[in-house]
């Protein structure tokens, strides 16, 4: 049996280039144990009682890749750290956008074919329960409605944000261009603005959920590729190329502070208890920062191509 670390605070973290989803022991950085997937494993979540975790198969290291890509969904058993089980998702490919609902519902976002598959039952189910069109072409991420009845896709190759309806495919995908590149995505908690980062555009934008129309458009430091929320109803934006964090105002969207990193920050998530951030540098490190300074807290080494991650046990 794998070391009890029940009461500790512990970081899942893909590491893309080794293959695996591993746990970090937060405060020392030690590696508690990996599981091994195949190759280049990406996006994951967490079901509500944090049991199970659901790891999309991208199969290839970016998304400019040719190759067709995975076609599996990995069930990890959280608590005996090991890989339970796969659903064969085939024909749809490169599955990437992963999101859970409050019904512990699974969606995946195939990026080849542009399909939502949905899996009503996920420790269960061999085959997805329902699938919808994105609507968009290179669809990447998306985000998700806390009941699951909307869903707001990003599509790389056309530009767009779309809205589409899981739960219903009669309804038609709603689309809007923000930008060049969309990729970064945050629903905001009340569910009523989208927040969406252009990487090439190098523009941040608030979108209304209801109209799909854009309400504000800002500049943004170089790359910008993830958006998350802050416990105080900031936003963090972290900057590819332009290797840095921004803290961002969610109404102007203008930004309020800014700090360098000691290289690419490829993802991170949010400890809002402890109002820090964690984030995967492409140096092969994972970060603390101070959300209050800016400040980096401390760091630990990773194995190869640290990407995203998830916090058991918050503070």
């Amino acid at each position: 049996m794998p070391e009890d670390f029940a009461n500790d605070r512990l970081l899942m973290l893909i590491e893309k280039s080794s293959h695996c989803l591993s746990f970090y022991h937060v405060d020392s950085g030690r590696l508690v144990d990996s599981v091994a997937l195949p190759e280049f494993p990406h996006e994951f979540v967490v079901d509500s009682e944090r049991r199970h975790a659901y790891v999309g198969h991208y199969g290839v290291r970016t998304s400019s890749s040719t190759e067709a890509g995975g076609s599996s969904i990995f069930v990890i058993d959280i608590a005996n750290r090991r890989l339970e089980r796969r659903i064969d998702c085939k024909p749809y490919h490169r599955l990437h956008g992963m999101g859970i609902d409050r019904f512990d519902r699974l969606y995946a976002l195939s990026e080849t074919a542009g399909v939502l598959l949905q899996f009503d039952t996920p420790l269960t189910d061999e085959v997805p329960t329902r699938a919808v069109a994105s609507g968009g072409l290179k669809s990447h991420l998306f985000a998700l409605s806390r009941d699951g009845q909307w869903a707001y896709c990003m599509n790389l190759l056309s530009h767009t944000v779309t809205k589409v309806a899981p739960q219903n495919a009669v309804v038609a995908p709603i689309a809007v261009s923000p930008g060049e590149k969309p990729e970064g995505i945050l629903l905001s908690s009340d569910e009523k603005t989208l927040y969406i980062s252009n990487r090439i555009s190098r523009t941040i934008v608030a979108i209304d959920t209801e109209t799909m129309e854009i309400k504000r458009r800002a500049p943004s430091r170089p790359d910008p590729a993830r958006i998350y929320a802050m416990p105080d109803n900031r936003l963090l934006v972290v900057n590819y190329e332009g290797r840095s964090a921004s803290v961002i105002d969610s109404e102007t969207l203008e930004e309020l502070a800014f700090t360098d990193l000691p290289g690419r920050p490829a993802a991170g998530c949010i400890d809002a208890n402890a109002n820090v951030a964690f984030v995967s540098i492409d140096t092969n490190v994972s970060l603390q920062l101070d959300l209050k300074t800016l400040e980096i807290i401390k760091s630990f080494q990773t194995r190869n191509e640290p990407d995203c991650c998830f916090l058991l046990n918050q503070s």
